[in-house]
């Protein structure tokens, strides 16, 4: 090359790292793929336990409670894909049947929160200073427990069960979306929105339920999916010290604590129901994020 001749830049990816990204023209586009896969990876996740809810028979044909004596305790194989229990019962079948209870506790539990939860939060933040500080100081209170200690107090005096179990996670999720529910009509309050609908003569409840109620629950219907793996992971660790579902019933936390006796022996008959716990809570979490991320700004 001539002295008189200009440098050509140079294209060597590594002397020069930003003509390099340059010359990737798909990196973009493998970026995109590789961010939407834990999205698609919690959403197949979600669905099949949801169609093993809605029909474990599908997935799941053996009965979960039949028991076979001669095959307690097989390892999980060709016979039986997940293992048996010490009475012989598929470990498999418990865990597609066991989806229903499991989610339906969850979802119940979720529920009975939010109710509660709009009622105290809709009357904190729209019934005026009083009753903003009272409900405060009850919304204080109960944080001021544990939730799984306030779930076990309220067993203790309700007895064990189900439906206890349902109530007892609902109201230990109630205080986070009250407190939720309340900062979000406070800011709509004062909103040019509202303060429209104030000069045409609208009256309060009509403000409330036109105005504030629906554009205040929008963010809350997402972090309740969040909040549906944190009431099935209680929902199980009740079940695990023997406050919810009775044995035999395929409940995964249930079964979670039946295994603990065999844990050296057995291990599948903890690791399976455990994951199945671990696979839903993860993808109820990252399925919560990505909706909270795909929402307005």
């Amino acid at each position: 090359m001539s002295i008189l001749e200009p440098a050509l830049p140079s294209v060597d990816p590594v002397l020069n790292p930003h003509t390099a990204r340059k010359a990737r023209p798909g990196g973009t586009f493998a970026r995109q793929i590789a961010a939407h896969i834990p999205w698609v990876v919690s959403t197949a996740v979600l669905l099949f336990f949801v169609l093993a809810a809605i029909a474990p028979n599908l997935l799941a044909p053996v009965d979960p409670l039949a028991i076979n004596p001669s095959e307690a305790f097989s390892a999980p194989g060709a016979g039986h894909l997940l293992g048996t229990d010490e009475s012989g019962r598929d470990i498999y079948s418990r865990i597609v049947h066991g989806s229903r209870a499991s989610l339906l506790i969850g979802a119940a539990a979720t529920g009975i929160g939010l109710s509660l939860a709009l009622v105290l939060g809709t009357i904190a933040g729209f019934g005026g200073r009083w009753l903003d500080f009272g409900v405060g100081r009850i919304l204080e209170v109960l944080f001021a427990l544990p939730g799984l200690l306030l779930a076990l107090v309220f067993i203790a005096l309700a007895g064990p069960g189900v439906a206890t179990t349902v109530i007892a996670v609902g109201l230990t999720t109630a205080p986070g979306y009250a407190r939720m529910i309340r900062a979000q009509i406070i800011a709509l309050r004062t909103s040019p929105m509202v303060e429209a609908a104030t000069v045409l003569g609208r009256s309060r409840t009509r403000i409330l339920t036109t105005h504030i109620l629906p554009n205040a629950l929008a963010p809350i219907a997402v972090l309740a999916t969040l909040g549906l793996g944190q009431a099935i992971l209680w929902a199980a660790s009740l079940s695990f010290l023997g406050l919810g579902a009775p044995p035999p019933a395929p409940e995964w936390g249930t079964m979670l604590s039946a295994g603990r006796t065999y844990l050296v022996l057995a291990w599948w008959m903890t690791l399976f129901p455990g994951l199945a716990i671990v696979l839903v809570a993860a993808a109820a979490t990252v399925l919560s994020r990505s909706l909270k991320s795909r929402g307005p700004r």
